[in-house]
């Protein structure tokens, strides 16, 4: 499709409020059935709602044969990217490429207090990608993380105690390589509730609405494909699609089918993500008997590896030491806004030529063979 140029930009948003209207008057105008469920526990800045809002097209809940479901904030601050995608699918009838008997359920914000406040973590400092996991069979160690975690979190963000932090780093990846540093950082832990990556140790409110959405939304299909949105790691603009099940999985094989062999996987070592526990691909699990689940990621990339990391650094010093209406404290929200979000006119019409791209396929996918 030839859009003109000012098209993809006017479908993001400056900040979530923006976000949230666009989205519901594009599925508005799509004859889309809307719900939106309300987080009890943090308000927005300006004290209003803070809402995941869900768009329905196609056949209802329980009468899909398929459903395309499209997930944006798993990372609050990353919601900028997939939210505006989103409003593009909405406004150019992403619906139609759907055989007749598929739904298609848009997400919007699943963590929206970390999209309203401009932070990757939800209102309890966990990570949404990293708490999607049954929290009563134990947590994983991450011994890497525990060994590093004090550098992380600097007290002294400008002074004696930050330059000693640093140069630890420093060595660190001068010994055991930036990718090493990554999975010790990224991998996900459940033992420092202030640090980075915070699995949590039960389920957030976030984490349980993803599943009262799959649930009410994707029970009793027959298949399901899952699109989420991410930011924050690869080349600028670039998209790595990345399976979030294991490499030998069956799902795995279905999205190498669907969008490529270039569909990467962290379980290979060819991905530019880390391993992780507790994904939003295993939110699918309570439907797992009954449907047939392609579950990816789409990560597009911003910043360097270390611009990011050092953007996720300083946003969580801030809300432990710091103070977020200080002149520093804006300073850090826009470092961190600009490492998770493309805010440039090429940029954005990038990432939604592959975004329509790969809907294509999914729909593709979804019809291409009978169901079992």
């Amino acid at each position: 499709m030839n859009l003109p140029e000012s098209v993809p930009d006017s479908w993001f948003s400056a900040d979530y409020a923006e976000a949230r209207a666009k989205f519901r008057t594009a599925a508005e105008r799509a004859g889309a059935a809307l719900s939106a469920h309300r987080n009890p526990n943090a308000r927005q800045p300006d004290g209003g709602d803070l809402t995941t809002d869900v768009a329905r097209i196609g056949p209802a809940p329980g009468e899909a044969a398929g459903v395309l479901i499209v997930s944006s904030g798993t990372h609050g601050v990353e919601g900028f990217c997939g939210s505006g995608c989103q409003v593009g699918m909405l406004e150019t009838g992403a619906a139609d490429l759907l055989p007749p008997d598929c739904a298609l359920v848009l997400v919007h914000a699943i963590n929206p207090y970390g999209f309203a406040w401009l932070r990757r973590v939800t209102e309890h400092n966990i990570d949404l990608n990293r708490n999607n996991l049954d929290h009563s069979a134990g947590h994983p160690a991450n011994e890497k993380y525990a060994g590093i975690h004090a550098w992380l979190t600097p007290r002294d963000w400008r002074g004696p105690g930050r330059e000693e932090a640093d140069a630890a780093i420093a060595a660190y990846i001068n010994e055991h390589g930036m990718f090493a540093f990554q999975e010790a950082v990224s991998g996900g832990q459940y033992d420092f509730p202030d640090g980075l990556f915070y699995g949590g140790r039960a389920l957030s409110w976030s984490a349980r609405t993803w599943l009262t959405v799959v649930g009410a939304h994707c029970r009793g299909a027959r298949r399901v494909a899952h699109l989420d949105f991410h930011t924050g790691l690869g080349d600028y603009g670039a998209c790595e699609i990345i399976s979030v099940e294991g490499a030998d999985g069956r799902g795995a094989d279905r999205a190498r089918q669907w969008y490529g062999d270039e569909v990467k996987s962290p379980e290979r070592n060819d991905s530019l993500s880390a391993a992780v526990t507790g994904s939003m691909e295993n939110g699918f699990d309570g439907i797992a008997g009954e449907a047939e689940v392609t579950s990816v990621a789409l990560e597009y990339g911003t910043q360097s590896l270390p611009e990011v990391l050092e953007a996720l650094r300083a946003d969580n010093w801030l809300h432990l030491y710091g103070d977020p209406e200080s002149d520093e404290g804006k300073a850090i929200k826009r470092q961190i806004r600009d490492a998770f979000y493309g805010d440039e006119p090429e940029w954005k019409r990038t990432i939604w030529a592959t975004a329509d791209q790969v809907v294509r396929q999914a729909a593709a996918g979804l019809a291409a063979s009978p169901y079992g």
